[in-house]
C-alpha cells in the first residue's frame, strides 16, 4: 500500500481527488487538505513540496481564466525557490473541476434529464456555469440542490456540493470522463504511474 495526501480548493475537488485515487487500490489517502480557494494551495506550496519528500501528494486545483495549466504552474512555482519533488503531483482542471464531471457524458445527461450535456467540457469558459445552466431543467430535487435561491448571494445552491459529492462517488466514472477531459486523462495517468 502506497499512502497520499490529498490537497484542494474546495470540496467538490477534495471529493473528485477522492475517487480518483479509489481508481487505484494500491493508494490509500492519509489525510485530506482543503481550505477555501486556490489561494490556500499557493500559499502553502513550499510546505507541500517539503511532505512531497516524504510521501505523495496530489494537489488539485482549478486553470479558472489562465491562459493554460503549463503557464499557471509556472506562476505559482517561480514563487518557490524549490525543485519540484517527483512525488508533487501538480494537476490543474481545465477550466474546473466541473469540467471534469461534465465529461462523463451519459451519465451528467441521465443525472441531470438532459441530452445537451457539451461534448468537449474543457473548451467551455465557465463548466460550472453550464452545469448550472442545465440544472436549471433538472428533477426538482437536484435543482433545488444544485440552484442558487432567487436573491441569494450564492452562485450555487446549499446542496450544490453534497448532491455532486454523491454523484461523484456513487456514478461517476473517472476513466470514462477521461475520454472527454484531457487534464483529467493526464492526472490518471499520473496517478497510474505513482501507483
Amino acid at each position: 500500500m502506497r499512502y497520499i495526501t490529498i490537497a484542494t480548493e474546495d470540496e467538490l475537488s477534495e471529493v473528485v481527488a477522492q475517487r480518483l485515487v479509489r481508481e487505484f487500490p494500491s493508494l490509500a489517502i492519509t489525510q485530506n487538505l482543503r481550505r477555501g480557494g486556490n489561494g490556500y494551495l499557493r500559499s502553502r506550496l513550499e510546505n507541500f513540496f517539503a511532505l512531497a519528500r516524504h510521501m505523495p501528494v496530489l494537489m488539485i486545483t482549478d486553470l479558472d481564466s489562465a491562459a493554460c495549466a503549463p503557464a499557471l504552474l509556472q506562476e505559482w512555482c517561480g514563487d518557490v525557490k524549490m525543485e519540484i519533488p517527483s512525488q508533487m503531483l501538480l494537476r490543474v482542471a481545465v477550466r474546473e473541476v466541473e469540467a471534469w464531471l461534465l465529461a462523463d457524458e451519459g451519465v451528467m445527461g441521465a443525472f441531470l434529464k438532459t441530452n445537451k450535456i457539451p461534448k468537449d467540457p474543457e473548451r467551455l469558459k465557465d463548466p460550472k456555469k453550464t452545469l448550472l445552466s442545465l440544472a436549471q431543467k433538472a428533477p426538482k430535487d437536484i435543482k433545488d440542490d444544485l440552484i442558487a435561491k432567487k436573491n441569494s448571494i450564492a452562485i450555487q445552491g446549499l446542496g450544490y456540493n453534497s448532491r455532486l459529492g454523491a454523484f461523484v462517488r456513487e456514478v461517476w466514472c473517472p476513466r470514462r470522463a477521461a475520454m472527454n477531459a484531457d487534464s483529467l486523462k493526464r492526472c490518471l495517468e499520473k496517478l497510474a504511474n505513482l501507483a
